[in-house]
Protein backbone atom coordinates (compact mmCIF):
# COMPACT_ATOMS: atom_id res chain seq x y z
CA UNK A 1 0.00 0.00 0.00
CA UNK A 2 1.73 3.53 -1.25
CA UNK A 3 1.96 6.79 1.31
CA UNK A 4 -1.53 7.89 0.09
CA UNK A 5 -3.62 4.72 0.90
CA UNK A 6 -1.71 4.34 4.50
CA UNK A 7 -2.52 8.08 5.55
CA UNK A 8 -6.48 8.01 3.97
CA UNK A 9 -6.56 4.60 6.20
CA UNK A 10 -5.07 6.28 9.43
CA UNK A 11 -7.58 9.17 8.84
CA UNK A 12 -10.33 6.49 8.28
CA UNK A 13 -9.13 5.09 11.50
CA UNK A 14 -9.09 8.32 13.41
CA UNK A 15 -12.58 9.26 12.52
CA UNK A 16 -13.54 5.95 13.76
CA UNK A 17 -12.02 6.48 17.06
CA UNK A 18 -13.44 10.12 17.67
CA UNK A 19 -17.12 8.33 16.64
CA UNK A 20 -16.50 5.82 19.11
CA UNK A 21 -15.56 8.64 21.86
CA UNK A 22 -18.06 10.47 20.98
CA UNK A 23 -20.87 8.11 21.56
CA UNK A 24 -19.75 7.07 24.93
CA UNK A 25 -19.62 10.74 26.10
CA UNK A 26 -23.30 11.25 24.54
CA UNK A 27 -24.37 7.98 26.03
CA UNK A 28 -22.51 8.54 29.77
CA UNK A 29 -23.84 12.58 29.84
CA UNK A 30 -27.73 11.08 28.70
CA UNK A 31 -28.10 10.92 32.50
CA UNK A 32 -26.93 13.88 33.84
CA UNK A 33 -28.04 16.40 31.00
CA UNK A 34 -31.36 14.89 32.10
CA UNK A 35 -31.23 16.08 35.39
CA UNK A 36 -29.89 20.00 34.27
CA UNK A 37 -32.79 20.18 32.05
CA UNK A 38 -35.14 19.83 35.06
CA UNK A 39 -32.85 22.96 36.26
CA UNK A 40 -32.78 24.83 33.21
CA UNK A 41 -36.65 24.42 32.76
CA UNK A 42 -37.18 26.00 36.24
CA UNK A 43 -35.08 29.20 34.80
CA UNK A 44 -36.82 29.13 31.66
CA UNK A 45 -40.27 29.06 33.83
CA UNK A 46 -38.84 32.48 35.57
CA UNK A 47 -38.24 34.21 32.02
CA UNK A 48 -41.59 33.02 30.77
CA UNK A 49 -42.68 35.71 33.33
CA UNK A 50 -41.76 38.62 30.93
CA UNK A 51 -44.32 39.16 28.62
CA UNK A 52 -42.88 43.00 27.30
CA UNK A 53 -39.83 44.55 26.62
CA UNK A 54 -38.93 46.25 29.11
CA UNK A 55 -35.30 48.40 28.99
CA UNK A 56 -33.70 50.07 32.20
CA UNK A 57 -30.70 52.30 32.48
CA UNK A 58 -28.47 50.23 35.34
CA UNK A 59 -24.93 50.18 37.04
CA UNK A 60 -22.19 47.77 34.93
CA UNK A 61 -23.10 44.08 34.54
CA UNK A 62 -21.73 42.06 37.15
CA UNK A 63 -18.01 40.18 36.91
CA UNK A 64 -18.68 37.49 34.22
CA UNK A 65 -16.52 35.78 31.81
CA UNK A 66 -16.94 33.31 28.35
CA UNK A 67 -20.09 35.83 27.82
CA UNK A 68 -20.43 37.41 24.37
CA UNK A 69 -19.52 41.00 23.33
CA UNK A 70 -20.48 42.32 20.24
CA UNK A 71 -20.94 45.48 18.24
CA UNK A 72 -23.95 46.77 16.81
CA UNK A 73 -23.81 47.13 13.35
CA UNK A 74 -25.79 50.50 12.74
CA UNK A 75 -25.78 51.81 16.22
CA UNK A 76 -22.67 53.13 18.70
CA UNK A 77 -23.35 50.17 21.18
CA UNK A 78 -21.56 47.15 22.29
CA UNK A 79 -23.72 43.91 23.17
CA UNK A 80 -23.59 41.95 26.15
CA UNK A 81 -25.12 38.64 26.57
CA UNK A 82 -24.72 35.40 28.72
CA UNK A 83 -21.73 34.45 30.69
CA UNK A 84 -20.53 32.65 34.31
CA UNK A 85 -19.29 33.81 37.36
CA UNK A 86 -17.71 31.43 40.03
CA UNK A 87 -17.48 32.55 43.85
CA UNK A 88 -15.47 29.55 44.92
CA UNK A 89 -18.49 28.00 45.91
CA UNK A 90 -20.82 28.50 43.55
CA UNK A 91 -21.29 28.69 39.74
CA UNK A 92 -24.14 31.41 38.63
CA UNK A 93 -24.99 31.04 34.90
CA UNK A 94 -26.57 34.63 33.20
CA UNK A 95 -29.12 34.99 30.13
CA UNK A 96 -29.03 38.78 30.66
CA UNK A 97 -29.02 41.09 27.74
CA UNK A 98 -26.87 44.19 28.10
CA UNK A 99 -26.49 47.57 25.93
CA UNK A 100 -23.41 49.65 26.38
CA UNK A 101 -24.04 53.24 25.04
CA UNK A 102 -20.32 54.30 23.74
CA UNK A 103 -20.86 57.84 23.55
CA UNK A 104 -22.94 58.53 26.60
CA UNK A 105 -21.44 55.82 28.77
CA UNK A 106 -24.50 53.98 29.73
CA UNK A 107 -25.33 50.76 30.02
CA UNK A 108 -29.14 49.21 29.36
CA UNK A 109 -30.63 46.12 30.47
CA UNK A 110 -33.01 44.81 27.88
CA UNK A 111 -35.03 42.07 29.28
CA UNK A 112 -36.88 40.44 26.17
CA UNK A 113 -39.69 38.10 26.09
CA UNK A 114 -38.29 34.35 25.67
CA UNK A 115 -34.66 34.19 25.57
CA UNK A 116 -32.04 31.63 24.88
CA UNK A 117 -31.45 29.48 28.52
CA UNK A 118 -28.25 30.98 30.46
CA UNK A 119 -25.05 29.74 29.31
CA UNK A 120 -21.63 30.38 28.99
CA UNK A 121 -18.88 29.71 26.60
CA UNK A 122 -21.48 30.20 23.37
CA UNK A 123 -20.91 32.21 20.76
CA UNK A 124 -22.46 35.12 18.62
CA UNK A 125 -22.39 36.40 15.49
CA UNK A 126 -23.12 39.49 14.19
CA UNK A 127 -25.16 40.03 10.89
CA UNK A 128 -26.06 43.41 9.15
CA UNK A 129 -29.53 42.69 7.70
CA UNK A 130 -33.08 44.06 9.29
CA UNK A 131 -31.60 46.35 11.19
CA UNK A 132 -29.32 44.36 12.66
CA UNK A 133 -29.11 40.47 14.16
CA UNK A 134 -26.95 38.95 16.95
CA UNK A 135 -26.88 35.12 16.26
CA UNK A 136 -25.66 32.39 18.40
CA UNK A 137 -24.94 28.80 19.00
CA UNK A 138 -24.37 26.18 21.54
CA UNK A 139 -22.68 27.45 25.01
CA UNK A 140 -23.54 25.43 28.34
CA UNK A 141 -24.97 25.46 31.43
CA UNK A 142 -23.56 24.25 34.43
CA UNK A 143 -25.26 22.62 38.08
CA UNK A 144 -24.31 24.96 40.78
CA UNK A 145 -21.48 23.05 42.23
CA UNK A 146 -19.66 22.92 38.49
CA UNK A 147 -19.45 19.30 38.67
CA UNK A 148 -22.39 19.03 36.15
CA UNK A 149 -22.55 20.35 32.56
CA UNK A 150 -25.03 20.74 30.09
CA UNK A 151 -23.41 21.16 26.11
CA UNK A 152 -26.60 23.36 23.69
CA UNK A 153 -26.73 22.79 20.14
CA UNK A 154 -29.68 25.14 19.94
CA UNK A 155 -29.52 28.62 17.55
CA UNK A 156 -31.05 31.48 18.62
CA UNK A 157 -31.31 34.87 16.92
CA UNK A 158 -31.84 38.38 18.22
CA UNK A 159 -33.31 41.30 16.39
CA UNK A 160 -32.24 44.31 16.98
CA UNK A 161 -34.34 46.59 15.45
CA UNK A 162 -37.42 44.57 16.65
CA UNK A 163 -35.88 43.83 19.97
CA UNK A 164 -37.29 40.23 19.83
CA UNK A 165 -35.69 36.57 20.38
CA UNK A 166 -36.45 33.67 18.19
CA UNK A 167 -35.17 30.06 18.25
CA UNK A 168 -34.23 28.64 14.63
CA UNK A 169 -34.97 25.36 14.69
CA UNK A 170 -32.94 23.21 11.59
CA UNK A 171 -32.34 19.95 11.58
CA UNK A 172 -28.44 18.96 10.97
CA UNK A 173 -27.07 21.34 13.57
CA UNK A 174 -23.75 20.31 15.18
CA UNK A 175 -23.86 17.73 18.03
CA UNK A 176 -23.77 20.07 21.70
CA UNK A 177 -20.74 21.69 22.69
CA UNK A 178 -19.26 24.88 24.54
CA UNK A 179 -15.67 26.63 23.45
CA UNK A 180 -16.34 26.43 20.16
CA UNK A 181 -15.50 29.56 17.11
CA UNK A 182 -18.17 30.74 14.92
CA UNK A 183 -18.06 33.28 11.96
CA UNK A 184 -19.85 35.24 9.47
CA UNK A 185 -18.33 34.34 5.52
CA UNK A 186 -20.45 35.57 3.05
CA UNK A 187 -23.91 34.27 3.91
CA UNK A 188 -22.57 31.76 5.82
CA UNK A 189 -22.60 31.03 9.83
CA UNK A 190 -19.39 28.67 9.79
CA UNK A 191 -18.41 27.01 12.82
CA UNK A 192 -15.31 25.00 14.01
CA UNK A 193 -13.93 22.79 17.08
CA UNK A 194 -15.30 23.21 20.56
CA UNK A 195 -15.85 20.54 23.14
CA UNK A 196 -18.35 18.35 25.39
CA UNK A 197 -17.63 16.98 28.62
CA UNK A 198 -19.58 15.04 31.26
CA UNK A 199 -18.50 14.22 34.71
CA UNK A 200 -16.07 11.31 33.37
CA UNK A 201 -15.20 11.64 30.12
CA UNK A 202 -14.71 14.57 27.43
CA UNK A 203 -14.15 15.29 23.79
CA UNK A 204 -13.00 17.91 21.46
CA UNK A 205 -13.56 18.31 18.06
CA UNK A 206 -11.89 19.59 14.81
CA UNK A 207 -15.18 19.56 12.54
CA UNK A 208 -16.67 22.50 10.78
CA UNK A 209 -20.53 23.30 10.09
CA UNK A 210 -22.04 25.57 7.76
CA UNK A 211 -25.34 27.32 8.23
CA UNK A 212 -26.90 29.18 5.56
CA UNK A 213 -28.43 32.32 6.10
CA UNK A 214 -30.77 32.64 3.00
CA UNK A 215 -31.98 28.53 3.77
CA UNK A 216 -31.90 28.57 6.75
CA UNK A 217 -30.30 25.08 6.67
CA UNK A 218 -27.12 23.20 8.37
CA UNK A 219 -24.46 21.11 6.50
CA UNK A 220 -20.99 19.23 7.74
CA UNK A 221 -18.17 20.74 5.10
CA UNK A 222 -16.06 17.80 4.42
CA UNK A 223 -12.94 19.76 3.27
CA UNK A 224 -9.65 18.28 1.89
CA UNK A 225 -6.22 18.53 3.15
CA UNK A 226 -4.84 18.10 6.56
CA UNK A 227 -6.84 20.50 8.66
CA UNK A 228 -6.16 21.78 13.21
CA UNK A 229 -6.50 18.83 15.00
CA UNK A 230 -9.63 18.98 17.87
CA UNK A 231 -9.55 21.77 19.98
CA UNK A 232 -11.40 24.77 21.58
CA UNK A 233 -10.70 28.29 22.24
CA UNK A 234 -8.84 29.04 19.26
CA UNK A 235 -8.85 31.97 16.94
CA UNK A 236 -11.30 32.21 14.13
CA UNK A 237 -10.76 35.00 11.97
CA UNK A 238 -12.54 35.50 8.07
CA UNK A 239 -10.36 36.50 5.49
CA UNK A 240 -11.18 40.11 3.99
CA UNK A 241 -12.26 39.02 1.04
CA UNK A 242 -14.80 36.66 2.51
CA UNK A 243 -13.70 33.47 0.89
CA UNK A 244 -11.46 31.60 3.79
CA UNK A 245 -10.82 31.54 7.32
CA UNK A 246 -7.78 31.79 9.35
CA UNK A 247 -7.34 29.10 12.10
CA UNK A 248 -5.11 30.04 15.42
CA UNK A 249 -4.01 28.21 18.58
CA UNK A 250 -6.75 26.46 21.20
CA UNK A 251 -6.74 24.12 24.12
CA UNK A 252 -6.75 20.29 24.06
CA UNK A 253 -6.54 17.70 26.91
CA UNK A 254 -6.09 14.04 26.37
CA UNK A 255 -6.11 11.49 29.05
CA UNK A 256 -2.14 10.47 29.92
CA UNK A 257 -2.89 7.79 32.16
CA UNK A 258 -5.87 6.79 34.44
CA UNK A 259 -7.33 9.79 36.34
CA UNK A 260 -4.79 12.02 34.85
CA UNK A 261 -5.31 14.55 32.05
CA UNK A 262 -2.90 16.57 30.26
CA UNK A 263 -3.71 19.66 28.50
CA UNK A 264 -2.29 20.73 25.14
CA UNK A 265 -1.78 24.97 23.77
CA UNK A 266 -1.85 24.86 20.48
CA UNK A 267 0.25 27.69 18.49
CA UNK A 268 -0.34 26.25 15.09
CA UNK A 269 -2.17 28.10 12.34
CA UNK A 270 -4.35 26.63 8.97
CA UNK A 271 -6.10 28.35 6.41
CA UNK A 272 -9.50 27.10 5.12
CA UNK A 273 -10.07 28.12 1.95
CA UNK A 274 -13.22 28.58 -0.66
CA UNK A 275 -13.43 27.75 -4.09
CA UNK A 276 -16.06 27.50 -6.83
CA UNK A 277 -19.64 28.81 -6.71
CA UNK A 278 -22.38 28.58 -4.18
CA UNK A 279 -23.48 25.29 -5.35
CA UNK A 280 -20.38 23.79 -6.39
CA UNK A 281 -18.03 25.32 -3.45
CA UNK A 282 -14.89 22.92 -2.38
CA UNK A 283 -13.40 23.64 0.75
CA UNK A 284 -9.28 22.96 1.38
CA UNK A 285 -7.25 23.39 4.56
CA UNK A 286 -3.62 24.61 4.33
CA UNK A 287 -0.70 24.78 7.13
CA UNK A 288 0.09 28.66 7.26
CA UNK A 289 3.45 29.00 8.74
CA UNK A 290 3.32 33.15 9.87
CA UNK A 291 6.47 35.06 9.71
CA UNK A 292 7.01 38.25 12.51
CA UNK A 293 6.99 38.16 15.94
CA UNK A 294 4.71 35.36 17.18
CA UNK A 295 2.95 35.63 20.64
CA UNK A 296 4.10 32.93 23.06
CA UNK A 297 1.53 30.17 23.73
CA UNK A 298 -1.54 30.96 25.95
CA UNK A 299 -4.93 29.50 26.32
CA UNK A 300 -7.66 31.57 26.94
CA UNK A 301 -7.30 34.61 24.64
CA UNK A 302 -9.23 37.27 23.95
CA UNK A 303 -9.85 37.33 20.22
CA UNK A 304 -11.52 40.41 17.58
CA UNK A 305 -11.12 41.77 14.11
CA UNK A 306 -9.60 44.94 13.65
CA UNK A 307 -9.47 47.25 10.81
CA UNK A 308 -7.82 46.25 7.44
CA UNK A 309 -8.82 42.94 8.46
CA UNK A 310 -6.57 42.24 11.18
CA UNK A 311 -7.04 39.74 13.82
CA UNK A 312 -6.39 41.06 17.80
CA UNK A 313 -5.06 38.44 20.23
CA UNK A 314 -5.27 39.92 23.69
CA UNK A 315 -4.08 38.16 27.15
CA UNK A 316 -4.94 34.77 27.88
CA UNK A 317 -3.25 32.32 30.46
CA UNK A 318 -0.36 30.08 30.03
CA UNK A 319 -0.88 26.96 32.57
CA UNK A 320 1.86 24.95 34.29
CA UNK A 321 0.67 21.30 34.78
CA UNK A 322 2.23 18.61 36.70
CA UNK A 323 0.02 15.45 38.55
CA UNK A 324 -1.02 17.70 41.15
CA UNK A 325 -1.22 21.04 40.71
CA UNK A 326 -1.91 23.51 38.13
CA UNK A 327 -0.54 27.32 38.12
CA UNK A 328 -0.75 29.59 35.78
CA UNK A 329 0.97 32.66 33.87
CA UNK A 330 -1.89 35.51 33.20
CA UNK A 331 -0.83 37.87 30.50
CA UNK A 332 -2.02 41.30 29.06
CA UNK A 333 -0.37 42.37 25.96
CA UNK A 334 -1.82 42.62 22.30
CA UNK A 335 -0.57 41.00 19.12
CA UNK A 336 -1.77 41.58 15.64
CA UNK A 337 -1.72 39.20 13.13
CA UNK A 338 -1.67 40.93 9.52
CA UNK A 339 -3.96 38.35 7.02
CA UNK A 340 -2.24 39.91 4.02
CA UNK A 341 0.81 39.81 4.36
CA UNK A 342 0.85 36.57 6.66
CA UNK A 343 2.53 38.32 9.57
CA UNK A 344 2.17 38.51 13.65
CA UNK A 345 3.61 42.16 15.36
CA UNK A 346 3.35 43.31 19.01
CA UNK A 347 1.36 46.29 19.79
CA UNK A 348 3.60 48.97 20.93
CA UNK A 349 1.53 51.77 22.80
CA UNK A 350 2.51 55.35 21.58
CA UNK A 351 1.55 57.45 24.27
CA UNK A 352 0.07 60.25 24.71
CA UNK A 353 0.40 64.06 22.62
CA UNK A 354 1.62 65.80 25.83
CA UNK A 355 3.99 62.95 25.85
CA UNK A 356 4.97 63.32 22.04
CA UNK A 357 5.73 67.06 22.41
CA UNK A 358 7.93 66.96 25.38
CA UNK A 359 10.20 64.68 23.31
CA UNK A 360 10.44 67.24 20.41
CA UNK A 361 11.21 69.95 22.34
CA UNK A 362 13.83 67.68 24.52
CA UNK A 363 15.47 66.38 21.46
CA UNK A 364 15.88 69.84 20.37
CA UNK A 365 19.61 71.26 19.43
CA UNK A 366 20.55 67.35 20.38
CA UNK A 367 22.66 65.71 18.39
CA UNK A 368 21.61 62.23 18.00
CA UNK A 369 22.92 58.61 16.00
CA UNK A 370 20.55 55.73 14.84
CA UNK A 371 22.64 53.64 17.51
CA UNK A 372 21.66 56.32 20.13
CA UNK A 373 18.13 55.73 19.03
CA UNK A 374 18.24 51.63 18.89
CA UNK A 375 19.52 51.54 23.03
CA UNK A 376 16.85 54.40 23.70
CA UNK A 377 14.28 51.79 21.79
CA UNK A 378 15.81 48.63 23.99
CA UNK A 379 15.23 49.85 27.59
CA UNK A 380 12.24 48.32 28.84
CA UNK A 381 9.17 50.36 30.05
CA UNK A 382 9.14 51.22 33.93
CA UNK A 383 6.34 49.09 35.87
CA UNK A 384 4.17 50.92 38.44
CA UNK A 385 2.38 48.49 40.72
CA UNK A 386 -1.28 49.25 42.21
CA UNK A 387 -2.97 47.18 44.71
CA UNK A 388 -6.27 46.71 45.30
CA UNK A 389 -7.79 44.86 48.15
CA UNK A 390 -11.22 42.97 48.61
CA UNK A 391 -12.92 43.04 50.85
CA UNK A 392 -11.54 39.68 52.26
CA UNK A 393 -8.22 40.73 52.56
CA UNK A 394 -6.79 38.87 49.05
CA UNK A 395 -5.09 41.67 47.45
CA UNK A 396 -5.24 42.11 43.56
CA UNK A 397 -2.37 43.36 41.83
CA UNK A 398 -2.81 46.04 38.83
CA UNK A 399 0.18 46.76 36.39
CA UNK A 400 0.58 50.25 35.48
CA UNK A 401 2.87 50.83 32.77
CA UNK A 402 5.42 54.14 31.64
CA UNK A 403 6.86 53.58 28.87
CA UNK A 404 10.87 53.60 29.23
CA UNK A 405 11.76 57.45 26.74
CA UNK A 406 8.72 58.74 29.05
CA UNK A 407 9.95 57.40 31.93
CA UNK A 408 13.66 58.45 31.19
CA UNK A 409 12.54 61.90 29.74
CA UNK A 410 10.54 62.82 33.35
CA UNK A 411 13.62 62.85 35.06
CA UNK A 412 16.27 64.96 32.52
CA UNK A 413 14.04 67.19 30.93
CA UNK A 414 11.73 68.96 33.83
CA UNK A 415 12.63 71.99 33.31
CA UNK A 416 12.33 72.53 29.62
CA UNK A 417 8.15 72.17 30.44
CA UNK A 418 6.12 75.02 29.54
CA UNK A 419 3.25 74.55 31.61
CA UNK A 420 2.48 72.69 34.77
CA UNK A 421 -0.66 71.15 33.11
CA UNK A 422 1.58 69.69 30.23
CA UNK A 423 4.18 68.34 32.64
CA UNK A 424 1.62 66.53 34.52
CA UNK A 425 -0.13 64.87 31.42
CA UNK A 426 3.23 63.66 30.33
CA UNK A 427 4.27 61.99 33.82
CA UNK A 428 0.84 60.43 33.78
CA UNK A 429 1.22 56.25 33.40
CA UNK A 430 -0.10 54.36 31.01
CA UNK A 431 -2.68 52.23 32.27
CA UNK A 432 -3.02 49.04 30.89
CA UNK A 433 -5.97 46.14 31.92
CA UNK A 434 -4.78 43.75 34.59
CA UNK A 435 -3.32 40.27 33.13
CA UNK A 436 -6.21 37.98 32.32
CA UNK A 437 -8.06 35.14 30.48
CA UNK A 438 -11.72 34.84 28.97
CA UNK A 439 -12.06 38.63 28.90
CA UNK A 440 -14.48 39.69 25.98
CA UNK A 441 -13.15 41.93 23.11
CA UNK A 442 -15.24 43.57 20.30
CA UNK A 443 -13.98 46.10 18.03
CA UNK A 444 -16.33 49.80 16.81
CA UNK A 445 -15.26 52.43 14.82
CA UNK A 446 -11.57 51.16 14.95
CA UNK A 447 -11.81 50.96 18.90
CA UNK A 448 -11.11 47.92 20.27
CA UNK A 449 -13.24 47.36 23.48
CA UNK A 450 -12.26 44.89 26.28
CA UNK A 451 -14.61 43.60 29.35
CA UNK A 452 -14.52 41.56 32.10
CA UNK A 453 -12.67 38.03 32.61
CA UNK A 454 -10.40 36.51 35.06
CA UNK A 455 -7.33 36.05 37.15
CA UNK A 456 -5.73 33.63 39.95
CA UNK A 457 -4.30 34.75 42.99
CA UNK A 458 -2.77 31.61 44.66
CA UNK A 459 -6.49 28.97 44.16
CA UNK A 460 -8.42 32.15 44.36
CA UNK A 461 -10.15 33.30 41.29
CA UNK A 462 -11.10 36.54 40.69
CA UNK A 463 -13.38 37.83 38.21
CA UNK A 464 -13.59 41.28 36.45
CA UNK A 465 -16.18 43.56 35.79
CA UNK A 466 -13.79 46.73 33.95
CA UNK A 467 -14.43 47.99 30.97
CA UNK A 468 -11.35 49.19 28.47
CA UNK A 469 -11.27 50.78 25.17
CA UNK A 470 -8.42 51.37 23.03
CA UNK A 471 -8.09 53.47 19.64
CA UNK A 472 -6.50 50.85 16.85
CA UNK A 473 -5.68 54.11 14.38
CA UNK A 474 -3.44 56.71 17.66
CA UNK A 475 -2.72 53.56 19.75
CA UNK A 476 -1.77 56.30 22.47
CA UNK A 477 -3.34 54.93 25.48
CA UNK A 478 -6.09 51.97 27.27
CA UNK A 479 -8.47 54.47 28.04
CA UNK A 480 -10.77 52.99 31.81
CA UNK A 481 -14.19 53.35 31.06
CA UNK A 482 -15.47 51.03 33.76
CA UNK A 483 -13.55 50.51 36.73
CA UNK A 484 -13.09 47.79 38.73
CA UNK A 485 -14.93 47.24 41.96
CA UNK A 486 -13.19 45.21 44.76
CA UNK A 487 -16.67 45.28 46.36
CA UNK A 488 -17.67 42.65 43.71
CA UNK A 489 -14.57 40.17 44.59
CA UNK A 490 -16.78 37.97 46.67
CA UNK A 491 -14.83 34.25 47.38
CA UNK A 492 -16.42 31.50 49.75
CA UNK A 493 -14.31 29.26 51.10
CA UNK A 494 -15.46 25.39 50.46
CA UNK A 495 -16.86 23.69 53.20
CA UNK A 496 -14.77 20.49 55.10
CA UNK A 497 -18.31 18.36 53.89
CA UNK A 498 -21.67 18.22 52.11
CA UNK A 499 -23.25 17.60 55.61
CA UNK A 500 -21.35 20.67 57.00
CA UNK A 501 -23.23 22.79 54.01
CA UNK A 502 -26.90 21.43 54.58
CA UNK A 503 -26.76 21.68 58.32
CA UNK A 504 -25.54 25.14 57.97
CA UNK A 505 -28.58 25.91 55.24
CA UNK A 506 -30.94 23.97 58.06
CA UNK A 507 -29.79 26.59 61.06
CA UNK A 508 -28.85 29.55 59.00
CA UNK A 509 -31.04 32.51 59.02
CA UNK A 510 -30.53 36.31 58.67
CA UNK A 511 -29.74 36.73 62.97
CA UNK A 512 -26.86 33.89 62.50
CA UNK A 513 -26.06 35.78 59.40
CA UNK A 514 -25.32 38.85 60.84
CA UNK A 515 -23.35 37.15 63.99
CA UNK A 516 -20.49 35.57 61.55
CA UNK A 517 -20.44 38.76 60.05
CA UNK A 518 -19.72 40.45 63.27
CA UNK A 519 -17.44 38.17 64.08
CA UNK A 520 -15.39 37.98 60.72
CA UNK A 521 -15.41 42.16 61.33
CA UNK A 522 -14.18 41.46 64.54
CA UNK A 523 -11.43 39.14 63.25
CA UNK A 524 -10.46 41.32 60.39
CA UNK A 525 -9.82 44.06 63.15
CA UNK A 526 -8.17 42.01 65.50
CA UNK A 527 -5.57 40.92 62.34
CA UNK A 528 -5.05 44.29 61.45
CA UNK A 529 -3.94 45.37 65.37
CA UNK A 530 -1.49 42.57 65.27
CA UNK A 531 0.11 43.41 61.99
CA UNK A 532 3.64 45.43 62.35
CA UNK A 533 3.23 48.70 63.42
CA UNK A 534 4.93 51.82 61.38
CA UNK A 535 7.89 53.33 62.83
CA UNK A 536 7.57 57.44 62.97
CA UNK A 537 9.15 58.56 59.98
CA UNK A 538 10.13 55.20 58.44
CA UNK A 539 10.29 55.10 55.25
CA UNK A 540 8.46 52.48 52.92
CA UNK A 541 11.23 50.47 51.71
CA UNK A 542 12.48 50.24 55.50
CA UNK A 543 9.56 48.82 56.50
CA UNK A 544 9.36 46.22 54.16
CA UNK A 545 12.85 44.97 54.47
CA UNK A 546 12.20 45.14 58.71
CA UNK A 547 8.73 43.24 58.21
CA UNK A 548 9.63 40.55 55.19
CA UNK A 549 9.11 38.24 56.58
CA UNK A 550 6.05 38.47 58.53
CA UNK A 551 4.26 39.58 55.25
CA UNK A 552 5.86 36.64 53.23
CA UNK A 553 4.16 34.38 56.00
CA UNK A 554 0.62 35.62 55.67
CA UNK A 555 0.55 36.03 51.80
CA UNK A 556 2.10 32.07 51.72
CA UNK A 557 -1.00 31.31 54.16
CA UNK A 558 -3.64 33.27 51.98
CA UNK A 559 -2.43 31.51 49.09
CA UNK A 560 -1.50 28.32 49.91
CA UNK A 561 1.56 25.41 49.99
CA UNK A 562 1.43 25.48 46.18
CA UNK A 563 1.78 29.09 45.05
CA UNK A 564 5.31 30.00 43.49
CA UNK A 565 8.31 31.56 45.88
CA UNK A 566 8.00 34.79 43.75
CA UNK A 567 4.63 35.42 43.40
CA UNK A 568 4.19 34.82 47.16
CA UNK A 569 7.75 37.82 47.49
CA UNK A 570 5.20 40.01 44.85
CA UNK A 571 1.96 39.46 47.14
CA UNK A 572 3.57 39.86 50.22
CA UNK A 573 5.28 43.05 49.67
CA UNK A 574 2.13 44.29 48.02
CA UNK A 575 0.21 43.92 51.83
CA UNK A 576 3.01 45.40 53.64
CA UNK A 577 2.76 48.34 51.19
CA UNK A 578 -1.19 48.56 51.49
CA UNK A 579 -0.63 48.38 55.26
CA UNK A 580 1.90 51.21 55.52
CA UNK A 581 0.08 53.27 52.94
CA UNK A 582 -3.46 53.00 55.60
CA UNK A 583 -1.37 53.80 58.65
CA UNK A 584 -0.02 57.24 56.85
Amino acid sequence: MGKKGKKEKKLKGAEKTAAKMEKKVSKRSKREEEDLEALIAEFQSLDAKKTQVLETPCSPPSPRLNASLCAHPEKDELILFGGEFFNGKKTFLYNELFFYNIKKNIWVKAEIPNPPPRRCAQQAVVVPQGGGQVWIFGGEFASPDGEQFYHYKDLWVLHLGTRTWEQIKAPGAPSGRSGHRMVLSKRQLLVFGGFHESARDYIYYNDIHAFNLDTFTWSRLQPTGTGPCPRSACQMTPTPDGNSVIIYGGYSKTRAKKDVDKGTIHSDMFLLRREGKEEQEKWTWTRVNPSGVKPPPRSGFSLAVGPGGRALLFGGVCDEEDDESLEGDFFNDLYFYDINKNRWFPAQLKGNKSEKKKRRRGKKGEQTNETEGEEEEAQGPTEIIKEIVAEDGTVMTIKEVIPAAQAEEDSEEEEEEDGEEEEAAAKAPLVEPCPRSSAMATVKHSKLYLYGGMFEVGDRQFTLSDLYSLDLHKMDQWDVLVEMDPKTQEWLEESESEEDDEEAEAKGGDAEEDDEEEESSEEESEEDAEHPPVKPGEALADYQTRTEKYWLGLAQANMGPEAKEKKVQKVGQAMAKVFFEDQE
